[in-house]
């Protein structure tokens, strides 16, 4: 495995670095974008059963805002209850383009990691056909020797800027879309929060 970093020089050193970042970032979204973390199941239902109660303190939406991003939404909606329904709504939908940006703003990196990293190959690949040329115009083409290095780097980074890149843009598409159908949800519980309101007033 060594003689395989070795191989790639510099270059690798920069892909390892990038698939170590990968990594944590796909780690630390699988964990915050759970289910449970951000669409609690119980909650709707909870909110929407304690507007009716017209039980509704300022310290209670203060936490439900706290509580997660849906809480967070239902509790925009409950702090404009006493407005007309379209400015509620506009309420909550501008709640929900900054809800939406908070949880994608990890996956900027893995775009970045994802697009960087094939670049960083083919950089690779040229130093490495750079090192092929200047040993054949200072030892010839007879040594096989003294091209293996410079075609070794080649291939290596190559093949390591894909390695990297392909599941890292695979894990990007899919946090996007988990995050997409989230949101559908999410705006889908807030609006049956937001017609309970009307119903009220």
């Amino acid at each position: 495995m060594y003689e395989i970093v070795a191989s790639g020089g510099i270059v690798m050193v920069f892909l390892l670095v990038l698939m170590a970042l990968a990594m944590m970032i796909v780690g630390e979204r699988f964990w915050s974008l759970r289910d449970k973390e951000i669409i609690p199941g119980d909650l709707a239902q909870q909110v929407i059963d304690w507007s009716k109660k017209k039980n509704l303190d300022q310290n209670h939406i203060d936490q439900l805002a706290n509580n997660s991003p849906l809480g967070y939404l239902m509790a925009t909606a409950l702090n404009k209850r006493e407005e007309d329904r379209e400015t509620i709504v506009e309420s909550v939908e501008d709640a929900g383009r900054h809800i939406s940006h908070q949880l994608e703003k990890p996956l900027h990196w893995l775009s970045a990691i994802g697009e960087v990293s094939p670049l960083l190959g083919l950089l690779g690949t040229v130093i490495g056909m750079m090192k092929v040329f200047a040993n054949i115009m200072e030892f010839g083409v007879g040594d096989a020797n003294q091209l293996a290095g410079g075609i070794s780097q080649a291939l290596t980074t190559t093949a390591a800027g894909l390695i990297v890149a392909i599941p890292t843009v695979l894990f990007y598409r899919y946090f996007k879309n988990k995050i997409s159908d989230q949101t559908i949800v999410m705006e889908q519980q807030v609006m049956s929060l937001i017609d309970s309101l009307s119903q009220k007033s």
